[in-house]
């Protein structure tokens, strides 16, 4: 584990506090993307931190879901847009005519919000993956609860305020994670001495207790002998 958790935790912790800051106006959008890279950074850094690169994978995945859902709303507001103007004259004002572009428009309209609604969801579950991952790697809940309410709040998003309100509330939930996330405790290493340092077993114990000595000439004998082996003389 040669990556540097104080730095992970930073960038990540800076870049979930640039997405809430997104909603700025004016240059909430630069925030967000700037956001986004260091979320990006961070994840990739806790990946390689915890040697699991799903965490990452995920979190780039639901990146990528999330950039096709906002082209997809993008394409459904130009066309809903042009699809009035060809109404109008594009004057738009009150004399509307119903005409073939406006259908068009309108039908692209509903089809792109359906692929950007599909798609927003696939990313909030990649997401929760990633948030589920560090959650379970670190032991921090307020990344599964982020990643709940990232879910749930996705699918909100057809109740706008609701939706909206949940995944702001995830993000606040992101920092929170990260600021109070710790690196692992490692167990100190305690050295072993050399040599055999358990304790004498049961049986050795017996049989040292067991050991007869000769009271003449101190030589071991038998523990059942009754005369030393090696001066000869009865043991008493």
């Amino acid at each position: 584990m040669g990556t540097n958790f104080q730095y992970s935790k930073t960038l990540a912790m800076e870049g979930s506090i640039l997405l809430i800051l997104g909603l700025v106006p004016y240059v909430g959008w630069v925030l967000g993307i700037i956001g986004i890279i260091l979320l990006l950074r961070g994840i990739k850094e806790f990946s390689n931190y915890y040697q699991d690169n799903e965490i990452y994978k995920n979190a780039l995945t639901g990146v990528k879901y999330y950039i096709i859902a906002l082209i997809a709303a993008a394409v459904a507001v130009t066309s809903i847009v042009v699809g009035v103007g060809t109404a109008t004259d594009f004057a738009f004002k009150s004399n509307f005519v119903f005409t073939a572009g406006f259908a068009v428009g309108l039908a692209a309209f509903f089809a792109g919000l359906v692929v950007a609604f599909v798609f927003f969801i696939l990313a909030s579950t990649h997401l929760r993956k990633t948030f589920d991952e560090l959650a379970q790697k670190s032991g921090e809940h307020s990344f599964a609860t982020a990643g709940a309410l990232l879910w749930w709040g996705s699918i909100l998003t057809i109740i706008f305020g609701v939706g909206f309100i949940l995944i702001f509330i995830v993000w606040i939930f992101a920092v929170i994670g990260f600021f109070t996330i710790r690196a692992p405790q490692q167990q100190p290493y305690a050295p072993q001495p050399y040599g055999n340092t358990q304790p004498p077993t049961q049986s050795s114990a017996s049989a040292a207790q067991a050991q007869k000595y000769c009271s003449n000439c101190s030589a071991p004998i038998a523990p059942d002998g009754t005369y030393c082996s090696h001066c000869g003389k009865q043991v008493s």
